[in-house]
């Protein structure tokens, strides 16, 4: 059986977890990797309760000898046939105002924990010349906005990293792509941490989760001869 590694899994009712269920009914042995064991049991229960394949794994995304464990752990189980790195909460901040660390921790989990999950991905993949990389993008990857400079550094960073990974490994045989999600999702995070701003966007307002799950599936069914480097959703009523 190959396997899949959704790293960056938090809520039941969130983009990494709806990721790593709609996978894991595709006979994939589903990886679940996050930094919060209770969560990511939850989610490894799920896919098992539908007949599927899954194993919780612990994982900090900016640990070199964590990512390196995941890997191999993953690799023991069958060949990593599908990566995903979702990893990369939001880091709002006036950067007048901003200290060092801050700016550099949104760096760490926006890009290099991306980094080290695409190297190690690469190194699996490219003996036998096959493989999906998928990256989780937003809008800051395409701009920045005041009060969002650390954010827009990293997820910018990151954009460039995959589009520059895509560019190495095609040739390879393993299809890197992009998501950009261009708005606010419809998921636990924005109803539990921001409620007020969830009921002003209205249901209208906020990117569907399954939507944005079949963009991945997309990307991942897609043949050698018709490859997309990047995807972007946003809502009908998005300003864009």
């Amino acid at each position: 059986m190959k396997t899949a590694i959704v790293m960056g899994v938090g809520p039941e009712n969130g983009l990494g977890a709806r990721l790593a269920r709609r996978f894991g009914a595709r006979n994939l042995h589903v990886f679940v990797a996050g930094r919060t064991q209770a969560k990511l049991d939850a989610v490894a229960a799920a896919i098992r309760a539908a007949d599927g394949h899954a194993t919780a794994h612990v994982a900090d995304a900016t640990d070199e000898g964590q990512v390196r464990a995941l890997f191999a752990a993953a690799a023991a189980v069958g060949d990593p046939d599908l990566v995903i790195y979702n990893t990369g909460n939001n880091t709002p901040g006036r950067l007048l105002d901003m200290e060092a660390a801050y700016f550099e921790q949104s760096w760490r989990t926006g890009c290099l924990g991306g980094f080290l999950c695409g190297r190690e991905a690469l190194r699996h993949m490219v003996p036998r010349g096959h493989g999906t990389i998928l990256f989780t993008g937003a809008s800051a990857s395409l701009r920045g906005r005041p009060n969002f400079g650390a954010f827009a550094a990293a997820k910018g960073a990151l954009r460039q990293l995959a589009q520059a990974m895509a560019k190495e490994a095609g040739p390879q045989g393993i299809h890197v792509g992009h998501v950009i999600v261009d708005g606010a999702i419809d998921g636990e995070k924005i109803h539990t941490r921001m409620p007020e701003y969830a009921a002003k966007l209205g249901p209208r307002g906020l990117v569907d989760l399954e939507a944005i799950v079949d963009a991945y599936v997309f990307l991942y069914d897609q043949p050698p001869r018709g490859w997309s480097f990047e995807l972007d959703l946003r809502t009908s009523i998005e300003t864009w």
